[in-house]
């Protein structure tokens, strides 16, 4: 009896959170909407090729559905296997699923920004290619990890304070920075039943500090990460 009624209630929290994520009247203001009077120029800035499938997939989704110009540097080709060329035609492949232009999309090589675990990154270089983009691009925009990185991988955090120098060093003081909350193994892993606690995190903040872009294309995001075939592998 027990063990029915548990099954009941997961089915139904199940159901709900369905209900949640597809039928919900809430609509996400990030950015506003990208009408021509609010296009922006954004500027996801990313360690490896994946990152941008594996962890910022709704973001492209929502930011390029609402028409604004995104701009994909990846700082580097993800070399650790020594594969890095077989993963950087698969990053270009997925944007072109993302909807991304190509021409929008630098993948780097840098000798000091190598892929690694044991690799740590000069957090001055990366403010310096941070701000030739934003200046290149004209970019109101900048989103990037947090300083965790979602997976804990020290490059991701290495992007992260990259940026943070930029913006307190050199930023032109006119430009949104946004970062991907990191959130704990548990929640990671259970699916639908997240976007309570998701929606919870936000409630907490003040208007507009915290958004929850739910991933209206889920169907598009696993295609584009079926694009970076070198990296379906189990550890």
């Amino acid at each position: 009896m027990g063990l029915i009624f548990i099954i009941i209630s997961i089915s139904i929290v199940w159901v709900a959170s369905l209900w949640k994520i597809f039928f919900s009247h809430s609509k996400p203001t990030f950015l506003n909407e990208g009408t021509p009077l609010h296009t922006k120029n954004v500027l996801l800035v990313v360690a490896h090729p994946d990152d941008e499938s594996m962890f910022f997939s709704p973001t492209i989704n929502y930011l390029t559905s609402k028409g604004h110009n995104l701009y994909l540097p990846c700082l580097s080709i993800g070399n650790a296997d020594g594969m890095g060329s077989s993963r950087k035609d698969e990053l270009y492949r997925a944007c072109v699923v993302h909807k991304i232009q190509l021409q929008q999309v630098n993948v780097l090589d840098h000798p000091e920004l190598q892929d690694g675990f044991g690799k740590v990154w000069n957090h001055g270089l990366v403010a310096r290619i941070i701000e030739e983009e934003v200046y290149s691009h004209v970019i109101d925009v900048i989103i990037t990890f947090d300083s965790y990185g979602v997976s804990g991988h020290c490059n991701h955090g290495d992007v992260h304070y990259g940026v943070r120098k930029f913006l307190h060093d050199s930023s032109p003081g006119n430009i949104e920075a946004w970062e991907l909350v990191s959130i704990n193994i548990m929640r990671k892993y259970i699916g639908l039943f997240d976007i309570w606690m998701s929606n919870l995190d936000v409630m907490q903040h003040p208007s507009g500090v915290m958004h929850c872009l739910l991933n209206e294309h889920p169907l598009k995001s696993f295609r584009a990460m079926a694009k970076h075939s070198s990296q379906w592998v189990w550890h």
